[in-house]
This record gives structure tokens, sequence and C-alpha cells, in this order.
């Protein structure tokens, strides 16, 4: 195995090193780094390198160096929502090593005095601060890095449509630093002016008569924009229990519609993805808009239909199959795909649909159950049982 030959180097707002970092800029012979973090690290004898633009091209610029000694330096812990991440998805683990310092999280929890481990750490630097609604809950401790002065001003309008208008928000700028300021306020009435380079933290108040979503699957059906045709609230529940998803995991869902089921998913463990297949337009449209105001946008919606459109996607973890059973190939393609030990939920509620389910139970195993549904409803004066359309359900876990 041979030595590391990237190292990074954790730095605060105040220029401290982390331990070790002293000696490893002193033997680099190329130390990258944002402008304000070389400027911070001061005299160094190695030739000072400011990040690229696009920034991706660094990855390139880095490979071709690996025979030297370089270093990067990154604002505290390189690891905790930092380059460190990045760097691991093109370079293995043997080749570098880190030295990180306090991390922003650490200093921020300390100001608030907040025990970390009670606190979500979150980030929606260069991200869509609409990844915050699905972290929301009464009560909630929220540590967040962001992008600039702005992003404050976009989060208070978040929470106050969320119905958090009473939040306590507290901006930690320059944190660790001699230009260390904190502003504080609360989320329907911030009009402050900050500085880019901050830490926010949530104090998360529910308004007055705040009627809360929860976070186990199983949404009411009102939550979601939809056509009609949808993968109804209880049929819902019981089909995330058995596609059981768990933090990183990855799902198809084929014949998204309005996207439920995915968004469900992404909502029900962190760091999950979902790619939903969904050849009509507007339902295309209700899912994106319904992925944004549930706090997942990342949901990776495709104009495609399977099984031709399944080519080329990453290989799933779950899949759930919605819609298109009747189409040749549909479900061995994904059985195909499926990772071993994965999960393939289908809902059937046409009798064609649940001939291919049954084909697939007695060819395969696995579970078949029809679910239904009553609701109470009026009749007249008087109140009576008005049953949903059944769902035939099959679910399957690869060997």
């Amino acid at each position: 195995m041979s030595a590391p030959w990237l190292t990074l180097v954790g730095i605060g707002e105040d220029g401290v090193l982390a331990p070790g970092g002293a000696d490893a800029l002193a033997q680099a012979e190329i130390v990258y780094g944002g402008a304000r973090h070389l400027e911070l690290a001061g005299d160094i004898p190695g030739e000072k390198r400011p990040w690229p633009s696009p920034f991706s091209s660094v990855f390139e610029e880095l490979a071709a160096l690996r025979h030297r000694s370089v270093a990067v330096l990154a604002t505290g812990d390189p690891m905790w929502f930092g380059i460190g991440s990045s760097l691991l998805g093109h370079f293995e683990p043997q080749d570098m090593t880190v030295l990180p310092s306090l991390s922003a999280f650490q200093l921020a929890a300390s100001r608030m005095g907040w025990a970390l481990q009670e606190t979500d750490c979150l980030s929606v630097h260069g991200r869509s601060v609409d990844m915050l609604r699905a972290a929301l809950y009464p009560g909630a401790r929220l540590l967040v890095l962001t992008s600039n002065g702005a992003t404050p001003r976009e989060v208070a309008d978040l929470l106050a449509d969320e119905g958090y208008g009473r939040t306590r928000m507290t901006v930690l700028e320059h944190i660790g630093g001699t230009r260390e300021r904190r502003v504080a306020g609360t989320a329907e009435t911030w009009s402050e002016t900050v500085a880019d380079f901050h830490t926010l933290a949530l104090d998360v108040v529910a308004d007055a008569g705040f009627r809360f979503r929860g976070r186990t699957p199983g949404l009411a059906d009102d939550a979601f924009r939809h056509d009609g045709k949808m993968t109804k609230q209880d049929i819902r529940a019981v089909t995330l229990a058995e596609l059981k998803p768990y933090p990183g995991a990855l799902l198809w869902d084929i014949g998204a519609g309005c996207g439920s089921v995915a968004i469900e998913w992404l909502r029900a463990a962190p760091r999950t993805r979902a790619i939903g297949l969904e050849p009509q337009d507007e339902r295309r449209r209700l899912a994106a808009e319904n992925a944004v105001a549930l706090g997942v946008p990342h949901l990776d919606l495709k104009d495609a239909t399977a099984p031709e459109g399944l080519k080329g996607l990453p290989a799933p973890d779950a899949v759930f199959i919605g819609g298109g059973l009747t189409v040749p190939g549909v479900v061995e393609a994904a059985l195909n795909a499926l990772k071993p030990g994965g999960r393939l939920v289908a809902n059937a509620v046409t009798l064609e649909s649940e001939v291919v389910l049954l084909g697939a139970y007695q060819g395969l195993g696995g579970t078949l159950k029809k679910l239904s549904v009553h609701r109470a409803s009026a009749v007249g004066g008087l109140t009576g049982w008005r049953p949903l359309m059944p769902v035939t359900q099959w679910s399957f876990t690869k060997p």
C-alpha cells in the first residue's frame, strides 16, 4: 500500500490549523484552498493554488499530482459536509490523511449551549433550502450550513410558510474568529442583513393551530397535489413498510404518478435517493412540486417508461411498481437490476395487473395479499362505510 500523498487540513476562522496541520503545510509542494483559507494560512513554502473554476476540474488536477505532496485547506472538519466526501468520490481513503479542526457545528453548539447529540446538523450550502421542510418539527433544534447572507431570509420565509413563524433564528457570523457576531430574531419578523460566512441556528417553534404532518410514512392524501390517480394514504403506508427504506438506499419508482411513494421513501430515512419514471408531463410536474413542498427536492424524475427507461440507471436497493405492470418485461427487468437482498413491491388495481402478480408469486414466491380499506361517510342522515378500490400487493426479497 502506497503512503498518502494528499493531506486535508482543517483550519478555523482564527487561522488556527488542526493538530499536525502546520507540519503538513510545511512539507506540501502544493496547497489548494479557497482564497480565504490561503490567506488565513499565512506564509507557507509550497505553491498556493486557489480552487479552479469550474470547481469540478480540481479532481483531474489532483489526479495528475498523485506522485507529489499535496495539501488541501478546508474550514473546520473536512469530513462533515466538507470537501472530504467529494474527494472520496474520486480517490481512495488510503490516498488521504485527514486532519480535522473543530467543525462549525461544534462551535455553534457551544455558543448556543445545545447538546450536539440532541441537535440536527444539516447543510443547504449549494442545495435548495426546501430540504429543510422535511427536517422541521415542533421543538427541533437545527444547525444549518448556508450558502450566503441571503439564505437566512429564505429560511425565514420557508419557516413562516410551514407554520413555524415563531421559530427563534440565530446567525453566528465568522464563528471562532475576531469578527464573530451573533444576530438573533424570529422567522416571522426577520429582516437582518448578515455576513455570507455564518452558521444558522434554528430553535423551532410551531405557530398556534399548526398541523404537524408527521414523519412516518402515510401522509394524508391532501398533502399531495394529484389528479386522483395515486397510491392512497393507507395503502401507501403499507407499501412503504414493505419497501423498508433505510439510510442511503436507492428506490426506483416505476409509474411514479404524483410521486407520493418516492417522496415518502425520501422522507423516511436520511440520505435516501429515489428515481421516478413517469411519462406524463403533467404528473411529472405535480411530482416535482410535491417533492419541493414536502422537503425532498432532490427526487430524480425521468420522462421514461419501463422497461426501456430502466437501462443505464444505477442499481436499486428497492423497486416499487405502481404502474405499467401489464407491459411485457417490466417485472423481469426490475428484478434483474435489483441488488441482492433488495425489495420489490408491486401494487395492482386491475384484474389484468393482478394476473401478472399472481404469476410472479407462483413462480418466485414472496408475499401476495389483498388490501381493502373502507372509510366512513354520510349516508343520508346516517353514517356508512364506503370501500376504496382494493389493491393486490406482491412483495419479494431478491435472494
